[in-house]
């Protein structure tokens, strides 16, 4: 590890901080940290996560330098390889990530907040897809992951244009789903994250899969997902917990569980 991403877990909830001054863009340091913290996250038997920066930047994107030594097809296949096997092991994780963006966050950064489950962005948070400015096009996921969200027609005017964007502008677009005051930033995502920790976490990360895999299949496809997932969640034991819980009016004790299925 370079220490360009710290980590800590606090009851099953991991908090993981990147850290590459000047603006934490994407060096290959921090390109290994993150892929090898991603890789233990995905071992561990976590309820959440929640992925942040450091300072006035969540994540700015490549590090330009890297443009320069890029020349032939095979150069830029290999940069969009590195780019999708790094930014897609964020939504590999089975609990749900919350991205808490504290900052810039352009190119690759944006990329990296839309692979998260949901985002809540600071007042001071910039997004934008500004690779067109550099002759190249969103090569971390951008013009697949931007559509699905916000719909064509918008992802195509901010990916043509370039364009940055405040968070007030994001919200309003669909981009992120909540937004707070800086102070107020890691505080909301750990009271999301709490909330959904106390949740049975089989259920939670059974019904992130049901929804992104249904998220590019027909309706009849989707509902045949769910029905699917469902019936295995119910030989558990949680449903059990839950509604025993219900009755006797007590919380719930849920467990982590790996889902064999």
């Amino acid at each position: 590890m370079n220490d360009t991403v710290k980590y800590e877990v606090h009851e099953d909830i991991a908090v993981v901080t990147m850290n590459n001054p000047p603006v934490n863009a994407m060096t290959q340091p921090l390109a290994d940290d993150l892929h090898q913290t991603l890789d233990e996250l995905k071992r561990q038997k976590l309820r959440a996560v929640i992925l942040t920066g450091t300072g006035k930047y969540f994540q700015a994107g490549a590090d330009i330098n890297v443009f320069l030594k890029v020349k032939t097809e095979e150069d830029g296949m290999e940069l969009a390889t590195s780019s999708h096997k790094l930014i897609d092991k964020i939504p590999a994780i089975e609990c749900p990530v919350i991205a808490a963006i504290n900052g810039v966050a352009l190119g690759g950064g944006t990329e990296i907040s839309l692979a998260c489950d949901i985002r809540i962005a600071s007042t001071a948070a910039t997004f934008g897809l500004t690779e067109v400015s550099y002759g190249v096009i969103p090569g971390g996921g951008g013009t697949q992951r931007m559509p699905r969200l916000i719909g064509p027609g918008r992802a195509k005017m901010l990916i043509y244009s370039g364009k940055r964007i405040k968070a007030e502008e994001a919200f309003n677009l669909g981009l992120v789903d909540m937004v707070v005051e800086p102070d107020q930033l890691l505080p909301e995502a750990m009271n999301l994250a709490r909330m959904i920790a106390e949740k049975s976490p089989a259920a939670v990360k059974t019904a992130k899969r049901a929804i992104n895999e249904g998220l590019d299949v027909s309706l009849a496809e989707g509902l045949s997902i769910e029905r699917n997932y469902l019936a295995k969640l119910c030989a558990l034991g949680d449903m059990d917990e839950g509604a025993t819980a219900f009755f006797e009016k007590r919380k719930p004790k849920f467990t982590v569980k790996n889902l064999n299925f």
